[in-house]
């Protein structure tokens, strides 16, 4: 379905998270734009501090950013970027559609898999809006807060409609943040998604105080798991290889910053999952969530991912770390 001629450049991002606020303050250096809050009191706070402080602390937010948790008012851009936690898409679509316009270009940015249905973001969109619509997906290695920061960031804008990509890759792109086309929205998702599971692996393999060998093998064989998911969903390789696939795993898998390898961390010294969520006071590590879903959908498709069988043990059944590993090296032989 074309992008409508029509449409205008109005954007609104809704969801107030880290990534949602830095998203809006890289679109911010161009043009006004509305972040919608789920919570009204969150977002009253905003709108007087100017400041995000329970997700992304230390940026001030532009009066050129209009923060509301009035749906209705952010569903009159013309662009709503999607960028809510994957457990509350749905809920959040659901709320969406009595305010949706048949010119409005949807894009999400969320990275992750419904828990149960196994469906992709999009999908989910899809299901609760209806398959006609102007859809586009955004994911890449980016850390909020160095979007945030404007540090020179590059990213994927995937659409079946080439037309929708660039005109997505042109509003969006600035000296700080650069976008690429792509028409594979399924790689682009479960690269996006996939990769927050490998990236809880490596982080469990850095806190049982493993070595570089270890970590690069992790993060190698990952990449094969994660392929060879995405094609068999239909997925195509060189997406895999490129940015959202090869270049946002070594991003979470390695950085700092990375709530997700940050949590593994933790798995791998020992604490417990609960205890662990609780000390994120409210941000999301995707990765906890996703990795049922993940393998849920690898098994539906007949797909192999003994990292990701190993990762929902230790998440979900109290398997103890060493012995994941153990396993893993224990496996028979096969060809690369």
């Amino acid at each position: 379905m074309s992008i409508p001629v029509t449409s205008g450049n109005r954007i609104a991002v809704l969801g107030a998270g880290a990534w949602g606020t830095a998203l809006a303050l890289s679109l911010a250096q161009q043009q006004e734009l509305t972040l919608w809050c789920y919570a009204a009191a969150d977002a009253a706070r905003m709108a007087t501090t100017r400041r995000n402080d329970d997700f992304l602390p230390g940026f001030n937010l532009p009066e050129s950013i209009h923060i509301t948790a009035d749906l209705q008012a952010a569903a009159a851009a013309d662009i709503l970027l999607c960028v809510v936690p994957s457990q509350f898409m749905r809920s959040t679509m659901q709320a969406l559609r009595p305010f949706l316009r048949p010119e409005h270009i949807l894009v999400s940015a969320t990275k992750g898999i419904e828990d149960k249905t196994y469906l992709r973001m999009s999908e989910v969109m899809q299901q609760v809006l209806g398959t006609e619509l102007h859809l586009g997906v955004l994911s890449g290695p980016s850390f909020a807060k160095e979007v945030a920061q404007h540090m020179p960031t590059a990213i994927t804008i995937a659409s079946p409609d080439a037309t929708l990509a660039q005109h997505i890759q042109r509003l969006f792109s600035s000296p700080s943040l650069r976008l690429y086309t792509n028409d594979d929205v399924i790689g682009v998702e479960l690269g996006g998604s996939l990769k927050n599971v490998i990236a809880l692996s490596a982080g469990v393999v850095a806190g049982l105080g493993l070595g570089s060998n270890t970590s690069a093998a992790l993060i190698t064989r990952g990449i094969s798991e994660i392929t060879r998911l995405a094609i068999t969903c239909g997925g195509h390789q060189q997406t895999l290889a490129g940015l959202s696939g090869v270049g946002d795993l070594v991003l979470t898998c390695n950085g700092a910053l990375s709530r997700n390898r940050s949590v593994g961390i933790e798995l791998g010294r020992g604490r417990k999952l609960p205890e662990i969520l609780e000390g994120l006071h409210g941000q999301v590590a995707e990765g906890v969530g996703s990795t049922t879903a993940a393998l849920g959908l690898a098994r539906r498709h007949h797909v192999e991912m003994p990292i990701t069988e190993q990762m929902e043990a230790i998440l979900h059944h109290g398997k103890s770390p060493n012995e994941a590993i153990r396993e893993l090296m224990s496996r028979p032989g096969r060809d690369e």
